[in-house]
């Protein structure tokens, strides 16, 4: 091992439980041991995950988190006692790794809670929301401190807990805690006085406007979190460690209105002054460890960094507070483990945590150890598979049903947490399999195809491989990215994978009974009808290098055209975006915490957004266009670029299809990284 990373590897303590090395998996929504969204049980494809992440070497291990009060079905997490004598006879089998679990316990969401247009429905009908109480009570599981908007719906509020209710929480706490000590788990971590979720909303003053003995003073706001600890420890002993999910500053400027890196801004929430105090105060009511980073739900991006945040975002103010506590201190969020390892060397941070990268390579701390790094499948912060939970104007979370319930799966490996449907099955029967397309959809396909036995020969029209994504992932921020496309190289190496470059497929037929994989991707959509078409830049042309000028107007405000507009704005130019809809990134896919930093960016640096608004003529020096009502104005500009979208490309239609063929990636339907991932993963599977 590279001893830049060795002190990652020393052992630490938390309270009298050793943990091994400094690596602490952070907990996910849809990693849980004991069901998430759905009625308690032990549940096995989380076990399983939790398993492998303990197997690659981690130290401290904290599953996804735990609603002690269940917000489908209503149950109270300490009812179902079969579940804990399941998780006892499992715990033997994680122990035996070395590493350490804490289940993460939450209290709840209050006005975070991620309301879709069905549950709209249910609240706003009140013969549905009477019928669907049983189920979803969404008028407890929204209830915050005090009566607020949620995060989501200007149509479902929160309405404010009772002292009854927040007593039964603080039981519900220690009676679980009580049973998950004794089926063998190391420690619990309370969540939290931290992003937003209901604990914290006690504790910020912008959203907690009480006046009984949980609002007001300094000491009433923290008291719910300090009687949760108090109920543990007398539930468990002074012994059993009680981890705290703490954010250190709220980086927010009021409801629905974070506060960027840099930004000079009205703290509303916690600032650094009264986190000192905090923290102190809630280690002094019993919490052995602070896992930390910054940020609520109305500024996403700091807990859920996207990649247009900084690495190691939370780094400073993290370190900051370790100097005001006498407890372990572990940082989260866009963690480096060189930058991880030189702030545990220097005692600025007790821990690292790290969440999302276990998604995409749970073996990724094993490779790191073993010098593998190139070996590593990167995580690209999209959220398109882990939390893709969407919002723009008009609808509150634009996220399949599928999809809520199924959080924590990974857009770059269709394995996670999908291991009953997605797994390398070895062939009885190999064969010769014609890939066309050597973009990621097709170096997947090939992957997949050879780690069962077949194979694979792919057909790329260009002289290098990555097609669109090599567009995709070339602005400056996207590294992630483009270590990606260098990891699906590597591999396409090391399996040995056969390419014929600069070869262009216009017929399937010379491959004759061969099974045939298309994976040809889509072509810009261009905007014919638009006098002057001609004159513009098409995306993917600008991101391979395409020079433009200083002002630029960007058709088109979807994620693509607005990562070209934040590209841009970086570089020092001007751009102004154009789009038909109500709302910049109204898509699905989208997490919140991307499409808000982008959407609070560009309010911030004020770069012009004409929403609701259509091209209608482009010119030299100036597009034409047209608002909702149709009145006509000019936008001057030096250049225009064209994200309208892309049209799939498929080099044998669809209804030319034969038996032996199947399609892959954008040239059978336009999606994300996810869609392209997951389909050819799947079709190389069926082969």
């Amino acid at each position: 091992m590279n001893k830049e990373y060795e002190p990652l590897f020393t052992p630490w303590k938390i309270g009298n439980c050793q943990i091994k090395n400094r690596i602490v998996l952070t907990s996910m929504g849809g990693t849980n041991l004991l069901g998430w969204m759905e009625k308690n049980h032990f549940d096995k494809a989380g076990a399983d995950f939790i398993l492998e992440v303990a197997r690659n070497n981690a130290g401290l291990v904290l599953p996804g988190c735990q609603p002690v009060y269940n917000p489908m079905f209503g149950q109270w997490l300490y009812t179902n006692k079969k579940m804990y004598q399941d998780l006892a006879v499992w715990m033997k089998e994680f122990h035996k790794t070395g590493a350490k679990l804490f289940v993460q316990l939450t209290a709840g969401f209050g006005r975070s809670f991620t309301i879709s247009p069905m549950m709209e429905k249910l609240y706003t009908n009140k013969l549905l929301r009477v019928l669907s109480k049983p189920v979803m009570d969404l008028d407890k599981i929204t209830a915050s401190a005090s009566e607020s908007p949620n995060r989501w719906s200007d149509v479902v509020p929160s309405r404010a807990l009772t002292v009854e209710e927040i007593h039964e929480y603080v039981t519900a706490f220690g009676k679980t805690a009580k049973l998950l000590k004794e089926a063998g788990v190391d420690g619990v971590e309370v969540h939290a006085v931290h992003e937003g979720y209901l604990l914290d909303q006690f504790t910020l003053d912008y959203v907690n406007k009480r006046t009984d003995e949980y609002g007001g003073s300094f000491e009433n706001k923290y008291r719910f979190a300090c009687e949760i600890v108090q109920e543990i420890k007398k539930n468990c002993g002074k012994d059993f460690p009680v981890s705290l999910r703490y954010s250190v500053i709220s980086k927010t400027r009021g409801f629905r209105q974070g506060a960027l890196p840099g930004e000079d801004y009205d703290e509303v929430g916690r600032d650094f002054e009264e986190s000192k105090r905090a923290a102190k105060y809630l280690q002094d009511a019993g919490y052995d460890m602070l896992n930390c980073d910054n940020g609520t739900y109305d500024a996403w991006y700091w807990a859920h960094p996207p990649i247009y945040m900084p690495e190691n975002c939370n780094l400073e103010d993290v370190a900051a507070l370790r100097k005001y506590v006498d407890i372990p201190v572990v940082c989260a969020g866009r963690m480096d483990p060189k930058v991880a390892a030189e702030a545990v060397a220097d005692g600025r941070i007790d821990g690292a945590g790290f969440a999302r990268q276990f998604l995409a390579d749970t073996e990724w701390l094993t490779k790191l150890m073993e010098d593998r790094q190139e070996d590593i499948r990167p995580c690209i912060l999209c959220h398109n598979g882990c939390f893709n939970m969407c919002h723009y104007k008009g609808v509150p979370n634009d996220q399949d049903l599928s999809d809520s319930l199924h959080l924590a799966r990974c857009a770059v490996n269709a394995e996670t947490m999908q291991k009953d449907k997605h797994h390398i099955k070895k062939t009885g029967h190999p064969k010769k399999v014609i890939i066309i397309g050597g973009g990621i959809g097709g170096m997947e396909a090939a992957r997949v195809l050879k780690l069962r036995g077949h194979e694979p020969v792919i057909y790329e029209k260009t002289d290098e491989l990555g097609g669109t994504f090599i567009a995709a992932s070339a602005e400056s921020y996207k590294g992630k990215l483009r270590d990606l496309l260098k990891w699906y190289i590597r591999q396409m190496d090391v399996l040995g994978i056969e390419i014929h470059f600069n070869t262009e497929i216009t017929s399937v037929k010379e491959f004759g009974k061969h099974d045939i994989i298309i994976a040809t991707g889509a072509v810009p959509r261009i905007l014919k009808s638009v006098p002057g078409h001609e004159l513009m830049i098409e995306a993917c042309e600008y991101l391979r290098g395409r020079e433009v000028g200083d002002k630029v107007a960007v058709i088109g405000g979807g994620l693509t055209g607005c990562e070209i507009a934040y590209e841009l704005a970086l570089q020092g130019k001007s751009p102004v975006i154009v789009e038909m809809k109500d709302d910049i990134i109204s898509q699905k896919g989208v997490c919140l915490a991307n499409s808000s930093y982008l959407r609070e960016w560009f309010d911030l640096y004020r770069v012009p957004v004409y929403l609701e608004t259509t091209l209608k003529e482009v010119w030299e020096d100036c597009i034409v266009c047209a608002d909702k009502n149709g009145k006509e104005f000019t936008i001057d500009c030096d250049s225009v670029i064209s994200s309208a979208g892309y049209i799939p490309n498929p080099v044998v239609k669809e209804n030319e299809r034969e038996s032996n063929m199947d399609y892959i990636g954008d040239c059978k339907q336009v999606g994300n990284l996810r869609s392209v991932i997951w389909r050819a993963y799947e079709v190389a599977m069926r082969i």
